[in-house]
């Protein structure tokens, strides 16, 4: 693994990001998910052969320069214009061409409803430590957030598990753990990042149980 990012280029870019949400309020999407998902992908960059360190922290850190809201119509772009965004300010930092779009494919190829896939090990690892988020207790703790925000139910009290219905995770955050975060678990992208991601995944379902017997 090659050396992590200069540090007054990692606190320029910081700085960029910073500048870039000013006015924004999203508990999911704040600098503590930017530092979590920094810690997690050297932690997996650590197992995972060859990589260019810099440029993975520096997509870990600009890959959601541009946070759209999840009900936003064209939410699927977000990915895509943080690359484009990235991109220009790193080429006006001076970066090549090369490392520029080591950079940009790992941020667009990052995101779920993108669908892109990633093609370096610099956007496997980046797209595995952005997934682990919502995986355990912050991918709990953010699902609720996200849920209150955005005015849905924590659960169906009559059918939580949704036996007799049509899951609707846009209706009851509980329904997201069937609708998305246990369908993340076969399209984790390194070894390192799967075995993480089946420990958290554990924890989740082992609150869904706690939840169902206190209902019960």
């Amino acid at each position: 693994m090659t050396g992590y990012t200069n540090t007054g280029l990692a606190d320029r870019a910081l700085a960029f990001l910073q500048a870039e949400w000013q006015g924004q309020a999203d508990a999911a999407h704040d600098l503590g998910h930017i530092a979590r998902v920094r810690a997690m992908a050297r932690r997996i960059a650590q197992s995972e052969g060859p990589v260019d360190a810099e440029a993975l922290d520096l997509a870990c850190i600009l890959h959601d320069l541009v946070n759209l809201p999840k009900d936003a119509p064209n939410r699927a772009a977000a990915s895509q214009l943080s690359a484009d965004r990235a991109g220009s300010w790193l080429a006006g930092q001076g970066w090549p061409g090369a490392r520029v779009a080591l950079v940009t494919h790992a941020i667009a190829a990052h995101s779920f409803s993108a669908g892109i896939m990633p093609q370096t090990i610099e956007a496997r690892i980046l797209q595995d430590a952005d997934r682990m988020e919502a995986l355990g207790a912050i991918g709990l703790a953010r699902m609720f957030a996200v849920a209150g925000a955005l005015g849905r139910g924590l659960f169906d009290p009559a059918d939580p598990l949704a036996k007799a219905r049509a899951l609707d995770d846009k209706a009851f955050a509980l329904d997201h753990l069937e609708t998305k975060l246990f369908r993340l678990l076969p399209l984790m992208q390194t070894a390192t990042g799967r075995a993480i991601a089946e420990q958290r995944a554990g924890f989740l379902r082992q609150f869904r149980d706690q939840l169902l017997a206190e209902l019960a």
